[in-house]
């Protein structure tokens, strides 16, 4: 029967925590500052001096002396170095590079309207971006009435008619039976009820079959290379009419 008394799964527990509940002071909600030690001592007693025990210093894994460690050098003395006079090559220093205009970057020719006097002289120069922004209308925004027709403003006009076309319905052309006309129908081959007639067709000219393979001409040769297997090429000169080593012919005239 006791159990028929709670609903759900809840039943009476001992509490997790301390809650406000079991306390009738603020107890717990409010801690009382300690009067021992030196962090968060309570401001109302003295605190004594505190001190703190720190460990043995690290010994060093090397001799921190400087004994034998410096090497001094021997060219310096107490007076300072002891060597001859020494001199060194520099690069040559980079001086800047000023662009001055040349003889060339002048013309005189065109100083001539600023020298002497001339006539003024005027230019055409394009629309500004103030005018391209203006949004007053031209001339050609304005259309005037029309003065002849039907539509026209502030006169008479006279009574107008209009011709129209020839209505399909009713007239002599109007299908009434919706029948097919003689050009409706297809007109049947004759080859299909008679017998066919010889057909011929027109095929490509037939090459005769032969050597297809790129002949040379006469100037894929070349008679000049003839010294890859002679000597040299061949060499015409012009000699003399008459030998030297043949005896002239002497008449005597005694």
């Amino acid at each position: 029967m006791a159990e028929e008394v709670w609903v759900g799964t809840w039943r009476p527990h001992r509490p997790r925590g301390p809650i406000m509940a079991l306390y009738s002071s603020p107890g717990p909600k409010y801690l009382i500052p300690p009067t021992t030690g030196f962090v968060k001592h309570t401001p109302t007693k003295l605190r004594a001096p505190a001190y703190s025990f720190r460990g043995a210093p690290v010994l060093l894994a090397e001799n921190c002396s400087p004994g034998p460690r410096y090497s001094v050098n021997p060219n310096i003395l107490r007076t300072g170095k002891d060597l001859g006079p020494a001199y060194s090559i520099l690069g040559r220093y980079r001086t800047k590079t000023i662009m001055t205009p040349g003889p060339g970057d002048y013309f005189p020719e065109k100083s001539t309207k600023h020298v002497f006097d001339s006539a003024p002289s005027h230019s055409i120069s394009a629309r500004t971006k103030t005018f391209r922004v203006d949004s007053t209308p031209g001339p050609a925004a304005y259309m005037l009435p029309v003065v002849m027709g039907p539509h026209t403003v502030g006169k008479a006009s006279q009574p107008s008619f209009s011709i129209k076309g020839r209505s399909k319905l009713g007239s002599f052309s109007d299908d009434l039976h919706k029948t097919p006309g003689p050009a409706a129908y297809r007109q049947t081959d004759v080859q299909v009820t008679k017998f066919k007639a010889p057909q011929y067709t027109m095929a490509a000219r037939v090459e005769p079959p032969g050597d297809k393979t790129l002949k040379p001409g006469p100037g894929a040769h070349s008679p000049e290379k003839v010294t890859v297997t002679k000597p040299c090429a061949p060499i015409v000169t012009f000699g003399i009419k008459h030998s030297d080593y043949m005896t002239p012919l002497v008449v005597d005239v005694d």
